[in-house]
């Protein structure tokens, strides 16, 4: 799987230390009202698309690259519905990070949909009510984009503490 130039970069200086990190995930229908997905190469989880956003980059712009990257398909982004913070993450290697992610509802506009670039085994359309059992985030973000109703859902504010 393709780690970014900057993270590469980034793990020479701080090896296997925390990294907080910004990431972009996808909630794409297609005209028939099903989601994409992905079988992640590196977990063997079905996951909605997404990938980290490079510095300086528009976190739609982001999304909408990394899901021509790994699945082939290009969509319009729509909508922000959820931003919201991961716990820590340790990968196989020793590799530490976190993510504050930004949520969009997507449409789909062209391509076959088909693993692209090894961070996926398979990818595919599914109904609603015949989803495979998803990774837990991919099924909290899902959940936000599926209730989205003109309100970007985060976590609520349970202290005004300073």
């Amino acid at each position: 799987m393709p780690v970014p130039e900057f993270v590469l970069r980034l793990r020479e200086r701080v090896g296997h230390e925390l990294l907080p990190m910004a990431g972009a995930t996808g909630v794409v229908r297609d005209p028939q009202g099903r989601i994409l997905l992905g079988l992640r190469a590196d977990t063997g989880d079905w996951a909605l698309p997404s990938g980290i956003i490079e510095p300086f980059e528009q976190p739609a712009h982001a999304l909408a690259r990394e899901i021509a990257e790994e699945t082939g398909v290009s969509v319009t982004v729509d909508a922000l519905v959820a931003v919201s913070a991961t716990g820590e993450i340790t990968y196989p290697n020793g590799d530490r990070a976190c993510y504050l992610d930004f949520t969009f509802t997507c449409t789909y506009l062209a391509g076959s949909a088909r693993p692209l670039d090894g961070e996926n085994e398979q990818v595919g359309w599914f109904a609603l009510d015949a989803l495979p059992q998803l990774r837990p985030s991919s099924a909290f973000r899902l959940d936000k984009a599926l209730a989205y109703a003109g309100t970007t859902w985060f976590a609520p504010v349970t202290s005004n503490l300073p």
